[in-house]
């Protein structure tokens, strides 16, 4: 039996920092002009990375197991909120 594929442990790693530093740039944007729909958007890539982290710590063949997909819907709950109470406000 083989360990996980090293390529594969890297591009989990590369996606899920990519994921932090998109929810670190809408922090900024939030930080800039005060609209939650930023915080909304950087919670939802924040929750993305923690995805594939626990991707790549866990072996790839139990990737079809129900919690990832939970984490996933977290996460686009998380922007259909987002876009909901930016739509429901009058700024």
């Amino acid at each position: 039996m083989s360990g996980p594929d090293p390529l594969v442990l890297f591009l989990h790693g590369a996606v899920s920092m990519a994921c932090a530093v998109a929810g670190l740039l809408f922090l900024t944007y939030w930080r800039d002009s005060r609209d939650r729909l930023f915080v909304f958007f950087a919670v939802a890539f924040w929750v993305l990375g923690i995805n594939w982290i626990s991707v790549a710590a866990i072996a790839s063949s139990a990737e079809q197991r129900y919690w990832f997909h939970a984490i996933r819907l977290v996460a686009f709950a998380c922007i259909l909120v987002g876009i909901a109470d930016k739509n429901r406000r009058r700024d």
